[in-house]
């Protein structure tokens, strides 16, 4: 993972324990994190055959962009709890995600996701005591937008 370190190293192996490897859908789409910020997250998807959704132009499934920035959203409003909660050793604040579910979630395809590695973003807009909006992006591996989402999760 690149860029300043806002977290403790104890709190970043955690969440990406869990997130890359306990949630195993995760692993199914090969989801790595890239950076963990409080501000921003960011992760990536390399193409594999498993993730092929129209086999004629080789185009990444659409459900895989859609879990993908789910997850990724999921992963901001960990951070951005992580965050909020620095006074917690980072063993309770990774226990604090337990309850955190989407509620809802809307992606805008706006071009065919060819290549052989995708860039994800994820912002969360708001952090309520029960609800956290979030933002995101899906990118290609030239930094072309290909999709967008918003979601809202439960926090509390």
């Amino acid at each position: 993972m690149s860029g300043k370190q806002f977290f403790e190293p104890e709190f970043v192996a955690g969440l990406k324990k869990i997130f890359e490897e306990r949630v195993v859908f995760n692993t199914v789409l090969g989801l790595k994190i890239d950076r963990l910020h409080p501000e921003g997250v960011t992760g990536h998807i390399d193409m594999k055959q498993e993730l092929v959704g129209h086999f004629a132009y080789n185009r990444l499934h659409g459900g895989v962009i859609s879990a993908g920035l789910d997850a990724m959203a999921g992963l901001a409003c960990m951070a951005a709890i992580g965050a909020k909660h620095m006074d917690e050793t980072p063993e309770q604040r990774l226990h604090r995600f337990g309850r955190l579910g989407t509620i809802d979630l809307r992606v805008d395809y706006l071009r065919a996701a060819i290549g052989e590695r995708f860039e994800l973003k994820a912002q969360v807009m708001r952090l309520g005591s029960r609800v956290a909006n979030t933002r995101m992006e899906f990118h290609g591996a030239d930094g072309e937008l290909l999709a967008t989402g918003a979601a809202a999760y439960i926090v509390s």
